[in-house]
């Protein structure tokens, strides 16, 4: 067995330290507009917490489905599945023990300009219920002085199955003790959300966002219309407007005012759950900051949530013989 371990890549101007518990990223520092260098992720100081299951998948990469599938239950190809009811009623970002709690392998560490890490885990067929064998790969990569990229695939051995990947950092670029994030501004190029029932599984329906609290198709502060929308942001965004740059789809921009950093994502994926970290409650994290409610911003690109069992969204099944790929690029920047 795999035995989780920290490793870093520094490209001399950012910082990132990564796990191979759960493929997570522990900590990410990039400077500010004074050069000065801040973790701008939330998360602990080792990983024992992690271990525990004292995070709220801070930093890790879920599946074998992120997300919320209605009732735990699926049919695939005339066989009914049951998932584990970890998120009553129903089964959350891969069930009991996700890949976020699994130790992947180490398969490969480059440094130099371009440092990057390659994670591997292989998921049993039947494991958390779901159907078939499944090779996953995860490679983060520090592309250029202050980009990160990651490049996840998934190849089905012998039975099709769901899969649908999504990476769960918590983001908060005033520094991940800077307090709330409701000062940010985000913008997030989607005309449309699909909205969601009090369960937060999506309804099948596909709204669009003009009029709305939901609308962020141009930059406005997140605590702007946060209230109108309950506990806050758990929403699946339709990523269909943004420009698109060497295959990827421009997701989303946030910005913090007081230390300009800014993070914009590029992504391949059709969605991305925006979520304002509504139930993150007296977390003793890095340094023994607390973290609170909206300590932090996810931004998880992923295939729709339930899409397993909604016919009009993009399927999420990948068949033996084919490979699920999921990129995207976290660009950093000050302006």
């Amino acid at each position: 067995m795999a035995e989780p371990k920290i490793i870093e890549l520094n490209n001399g101007s950012m910082q990132v330290k990564v796990s191979n518990l759960g493929c997570t990223i522990l900590s990410l520092s990039v400077p500010d507009k004074d050069g000065n260098l801040g973790d701008v992720v939330l998360g602990f100081d080792t990983l024992e917490p992690y271990q525990k299951g004292l995070a709220p998948y801070f930093g890790s990469i879920v599946g074998r489905v992120a997300n919320r599938i209605k009732d735990g239950k699926f049919s695939l190809n005339g066989v009914d599945y049951t998932l584990p009811i970890n998120k009553p009623p129903n089964s959350l970002h891969g069930g009991h023990k996700g890949f976020d709690k699994a130790v992947w392998e180490v398969a490969e560490h480059k440094e130099g300009e371009h440092p990057s890490v390659t994670f591997k885990y292989h998921s049993r067929d039947g494991e958390e219920g779901y159907p078939g064998d499944l090779s996953v790969t995860a490679t983060y990569t520090l592309t250029s002085k202050t980009t990160l990229r990651l490049d996840m695939e998934a190849v089905p051995a012998n039975k099709a199955t769901p899969v649908s990947l999504a990476q769960h950092t918590y983001w908060n670029l005033g520094g991940h003790n800077s307090g709330d994030i409701l000062d940010n501004t985000a913008q997030i190029w989607a005309n449309h959300i699909t909205p969601v029932d009090q369960y937060t599984v999506p309804t099948g329906e596909i709204m669009p966002v003009k009029g709305t609290p939901f609308d962020f198709t141009s930059e406005k502060q997140i605590g702007r219309d946060i209230q109108q929308v309950g506990l806050g942001y758990d929403h699946n965004y339709v990523l269909d407007c943004g420009d698109e740059k060497d295959g990827f789809k421009h997701a989303a921009k946030i910005k913090d005012p007081k230390s300009s950093r800014v993070l914009d994502l590029w992504t391949n994926a059709p969605g991305m759950q925006f979520y304002t970290a509504n139930y993150v409650n007296g977390v003793v994290g890095k340094g023994g900051a607390v973290y609170n409610k909206h300590a932090g911003v996810c931004l998880e690109t992923q295939g729709f949530p339930n899409a397993i069992n909604t016919p009009n969204f993009p399927s999420v099944v990948v068949q033996p013989g084919d490979k699920y790929i999921h990129n995207m690029v976290y660009e950093f920047s000050v302006e």
